[in-house]
């Protein structure tokens, strides 16, 4: 029989790889069905939660899903309708959080119907309410309905903030197959930066001697690679392609969760990406979260070919000081974005230690992250078969700030990633970013 991992998730039965402990999740159920018309009900019900429902969702996603939600749950009990709009689209900010819980106040339990932003705001306003939440997905755009932190902007800089863990997450498989087609192809570009963000994650572990584990990339083992192979079919309605990525997009969730944060799957493709959130001009054109992984995430790959082709590397101390920072990014923006770089700045002490261990492992470090990235001929080509953004053109954003992007984005958070090591080895030139 094939081993499912989902399931032993939620059972409480899954083993960790490196250490043999048993280890489970705080979602009690994830329901992955062709349809889930007319048990809408019963699902809610078996989740356990008192009236009033919250029944969150925005313009778009009351019409996908939400209202035949509520036609089904209102013999539960009362509902509270809170209905985001459709245009200007929500914003995962504070201001909108804030809304939404004036809106709520009172209720016993919160629905979110959606996917990114709505997801994230109400995973954040129930628990900032201190009520349950669960979530009906209607796209497969990205991977946090089962993480427990949220992407929230907080004065302009993009946050992770913890936030709590859906008791059940529901997903429709026919429901997110009648998604657009960007959000499944954001779906898609999310979760390629598994290779990005675990060479990432790696290295800053055998380089610095940061946590890492292996635990969220053994969960992904059995249902990668078919995904994969299927990337071609996702936006044809093939049900069993879509429940591939789903199951993927899931599990991605649940490492995050059980590793205490995004590291397993946010490191440096998601960096220039919030770098782009927090800094790009309101007049481009708008684009997904997703849409954006695809195409950092594929620079990156490229990055990581490029410092893994190198036999040797030599690191100099960061001259960046925190009135450049502020200099760069202002006064408010420039203290927050220092106090997260400084923590991973390469001062000379540092530079030296850094330098001694790239003298004398550096051989075997790259051998072992070469058996983690993917090569960026292969992503590209995987991203192409869906139909997905690979370049930053395509997204209307600039050459030269895309480049900007790249070369500053390590700038606003403490996690060390090939951006790091590229940079301060002289290595972050533009030639890499075409």
């Amino acid at each position: 029989m094939e081993r499912d991992v989902l399931r032993e998730l939620l059972a409480g039965d899954y083993r960790d790889p490196e250490t043999g402990e048993v280890i489970g999740v705080p979602t009690r159920t994830v329901v992955i069905r062709d349809t889930l018309r007319g048990a809408e009900d019963e699902l809610v019900g078996e989740l356990g939660f008192a009236c009033p429902l919250a029944v969150v969702s925005d313009g778009n996603t009351e019409q996908a899903l939400g209202r035949r939600i509520k036609e089904r749950i209102g013999r539960l009990g009362r509902i509270v309708s809170v209905v985001l709009p459709a245009a200007p689209a929500p914003q995962a900010d504070m201001e909108t959080v804030e809304a939404i819980l004036r809106e709520a106040e009172g209720a016993a339990a919160f629905l979110a119907v959606g996917s990114g932003t709505v997801n994230d705001l109400c995973k954040y306003a129930s628990a900032r309410a201190g009520r349950p939440y669960a979530v009906f997905a209607t796209a497969p755009s990205m991977n946090g309905y089962t993480s427990v932190n949220a992407s929230i902007t907080v004065q302009g800089h993009k946050s992770t903030l913890p936030a709590q863990a859906a008791t059940g997450v529901l997903f429709d498989l026919e429901v997110l197959s009648a998604a657009p087609p960007r959000l499944i192809r954001a779906g898609l570009g999310d979760s390629l930066s598994r290779p990005t963000a675990q060479a990432d994650w790696l290295l800053s572990h055998l380089l610095l001697r940061t946590a890492y584990r292996e635990l969220p990339f053994d969960l992904l083992r059995g249902d990668e690679p078919g995904m994969l192979e299927a990337s071609g079919r996702l936006v044809s309605g093939d049900l069993r392609a879509m429940e591939r990525l789903v199951r993927v997009l899931t599990l991605s969730g649940f490492g995050m969760t059980v590793c205490g944060g995004s590291h397993p799957a946010s490191q440096g493709e998601h960096l220039i990406s919030h770098y782009l959130d927090m800094l790009g001009s309101p007049q481009w054109p708008a684009s997904l979260h997703g849409e954006h992984i695809a195409v950092t995430s594929l620079t990156m790959a490229g990055l990581q070919e490029k410092v893994l082709g190198e036999e040797r590397l030599r690191v100099s101390p960061c001259a960046l000081t925190e009135a450049d920072f502020r200099d760069r990014y202002g006064p408010l923006l420039g203290a927050s974005c220092w106090a997260e770089f400084s923590r991973k700045r390469l001062d000379p002490p540092r530079a030296e230690e850094l330098n001694a261990r790239l003298e004398g492992q550096w051989s075997s470090i790259r051998e072992r992250l070469r058996g983690v990235v993917m090569p960026p001929e292969r992503m590209a080509s995987l991203l192409a078969d869906a139909g997905a953004p690979r370049r930053p053109e395509e997204l209307g954003w600039p050459p030269e700030f895309y480049r900007r992007a790249v070369r500053e984005a390590r700038e606003i958070r403490d996690r060390f990633t090939f951006l790091d090591l590229a940079a301060d080895s002289g290595l972050l030139d533009d030639g890499l970013l075409n």
